[in-house]
């Protein structure tokens, strides 16, 4: 049996909500860590107390039980995982996985057992539901019941919005019970620290943050946010690009609410000017045995690194600050937009944060490649785009043209995924960068106009003459009418003339019959393409308009790879090499050498109008 055991598609339930990720046991730790946040949950070995094995909705699960009182449940194991999960847990964590079965009887009647942060409601000594009080946000009694209301999840299809559980009539135990280990936040005693009048960008506005041991408060003038330590996922600490100013942003996992709208980051503008003096409520020897030296009761510097030095030792997490890159403007950000709205984007070590509306922040783990793309408006900047691997896109738009060598070298460093490698040498080669930045992309609604050209032009060469003549002689008798009944001689000399050289100009516009005889030219790889696979395309969308048959196919070619293009480069190889061979021996038969003959309807109409 190895050191580790991993499986991956395995989900925990997130307050409705099933979260995928891979859980590995180790020697030393069972680690999970989601697929959708990145959050890292480490149980140490050594905790473990207990284990169970038990039948759930998305296959075989798993809880496990510490000894200080922490419970974990993941689901999405199969049945054949029992045996070697149970020989691993034996052998190295001396714990004993057991089978537990569910009640699905149905019964709303049974008993309540508090087991640490979970609240089991059982019948026949089997569990039939469990609720973790860390869910519950509210808990209300009334004459003989308590209702214990939940925290919302935006991203659940269905959310439980209460339970409801008969008491006898004056027993408080079962509701302090719950209020003991409920996430229900009461703002009891006097706040750490007060920083006032803040400037933040999301959500909008100054507030007064009030820091509490295990929350901090938002208060404004019209909106108050209650934020647990517990939902914060990263700190970011990043120099605005005028070096006058820090963004300090705050990435929260459940977000903060205002009516329909979430806020997944708090952002705080700072300037660096701009100083603080901090005593923290504490006395000296209190400080000390919370923090252990992180923080200490007198502080002072700028107003930035004070709020990055409490929030880092009351979160009990690193803040993140830019690496090594720097821009072309030697900054380590880079200007661009995202949305219609300019902003600020910064490659950090471990991923992308741009600022700020919407706040952005992608993780390279969860990056499936990014794309250099020509701007849409000027050839003088570029588009970024990145391309999650759930199949988002995010576009970052209107960068400028000077910042592509770095960041290209930043994501080549990082060992990303990039579309368009030849992109890059198209810029460098040339001028006009991003005129031809990508060899495969291929215009299909150019190509569609041009072969509809030559299509009208071999249809309608006499109708086109035919005009042409018709044009002329409706001019020319206009003229002669207007000399004739004119008042002046000057109007009857100018008039002949302004048509004669109207006339004049359009004689190169006129086009000569092709030769029906000779070979005809050979179609591009694509057109080969689109022909062999026209009547699937519209098999797999019927009734599809040819416009949208075009539309598609290009979208279908530029998907297409280098080896799959490689079979329709070589045929059209070989129809050109055909068409060279077939042209030779029709011009050395004697085709194409005499001119074709002029239309005499047309010669006698130019005659007519000089």
């Amino acid at each position: 049996m190895g050191d580790t055991l991993e499986f991956s598609d395995i989900y925990q339930e997130v307050k409705g909500s099933w979260n995928d990720g891979r859980l590995r046991f180790g020697r030393q730790s069972v680690v999970y860590k989601s697929s959708k946040t990145g959050k890292v949950d480490s149980i140490p070995a050594a905790e473990l107390s207990q284990a169970q094995w038990r039948r759930v909705c998305l296959g075989q699960g798993i809880k496990l039980t510490t000894s200080t009182g922490h419970i974990y449940k993941y689901d999405g194991f199969r049945d054949t995982d029992f045996e070697k999960i149970s020989e691993y847990f034996k052998a190295h964590y001396k714990v004993e996985l057991s089978e537990k079965e569910l009640c699905v009887k149905g019964w709303n009647w049974g008993t309540t057992k508090f087991s640490g942060p979970l609240l089991s409601f059982e019948v026949s000594d089997s569990p039939a539901f469990e609720i973790p009080l860390a869910s519950v946000s509210q808990c209300a009694t009334g004459k003989n019941e308590v209702t214990l209301e939940f925290h919302q999840n935006d991203e659940a299809e269905v959310s439980l919005m209460e339970v409801r559980f008969y008491v006898p009539p004056g027993d408080t135990v079962f509701r302090d019970r719950v209020l003991s280990k409920a996430d229900v936040i009461q703002a009891t005693g006097d706040a750490v620290c007060i920083f006032k009048e803040l400037q933040c960008l999301t959500p909008r506005g100054r507030y007064d943050i009030r820091i509490y041991p295990s929350f901090l408060h938002l208060h404004g003038k019209t909106f108050d946010y209650k934020i647990p330590y517990t939902t914060v996922l990263r700190l970011f600490l990043l120099p605005h690009k005028d070096q006058r100013q820090m963004f300090f942003m705050i990435s929260l996992d459940p977000p903060i609410k205002q009516g329909q709208t979430r806020y997944h980051f708090l952002i705080l503008l700072f300037s660096k000017e701009e100083d603080l003096s901090l005593s923290l409520n504490m006395t000296e020897e209190e400080v000390e045995r919370r923090y252990g030296g992180k923080l200490s009761k007198n502080m002072s510097g700028s107003l930035y690194e004070m709020v990055g030095r409490v929030m880092k030792a009351l979160v009990n997490k690193k803040i993140t600050v830019p690496g090594n890159f720097l821009g072309h403007s030697g900054t380590q950000c880079i200007t661009c937009s995202y949305k219609a709205s300019s902003g600020l984007l910064y490659p950090l070590e471990r991923g992308f944060v741009y600022i700020h509306k919407p706040p952005v922040h992608l993780r390279f783990e969860e990056v499936s490649c990014v794309n250099f793309a020509r701007g849409t408006t000027t050839t003088r900047s570029f588009d970024f785009e990145i391309e999650t691997k759930q199949g988002t896109q995010f576009t970052f738009s209107s960068i400028e043209r000077e910042e592509y060598g770095k960041l290209f070298d930043f994501v080549t460093a990082k060992k990303l995924s990039i579309k368009n490698r030849g992109f890059k040498e198209g810029i460098k080669g040339k001028d006009d960068m991003l005129e031809d930045s990508d060899e495969d992309q291929h215009d299909a609604y150019l190509e569609r106009m041009k072969e509809e050209g030559k299509i009208r032009e071999e249809a309608n060469d006499s109708d086109d003459s035919d005009g042409e003549s018709g044009e002329y002689d409706s001019k020319a008798s206009a003229s002669d009418s207007s000399a004739e009944g004119g008042d002046s001689d000057r109007e009857k000399k100018k008039r002949p003339a302004k048509k004669a050289k109207v006339v004049k100009e359009r004689k190169p516009r006129k086009k000569k019959p092709k030769d029906s005889g000779a070979p005809k030219r050979p179609m591009s790889a694509y057109f080969l393409w689109l022909n062999a696979s026209r009547e699937s395309i519209k098999a797999e969308h019927p009734g599809i308009s040819i416009t949208e048959i075009s539309k598609r196919a290009g979208e279908m070619w530029r998907e297409l790879g280098k080896e799959q293009k490689v079979e329709w480069d070589g045929k059209a190889e070989e129809a050109k090499k055909d068409y060279e061979v077939a042209m030779r021996e029709y011009r050395e038969s004697g085709g194409g050498s005499s001119a074709p003959s002029k239309n005499p309807k047309f010669t006698y109409t130019l005659a007519k109008c000089i």
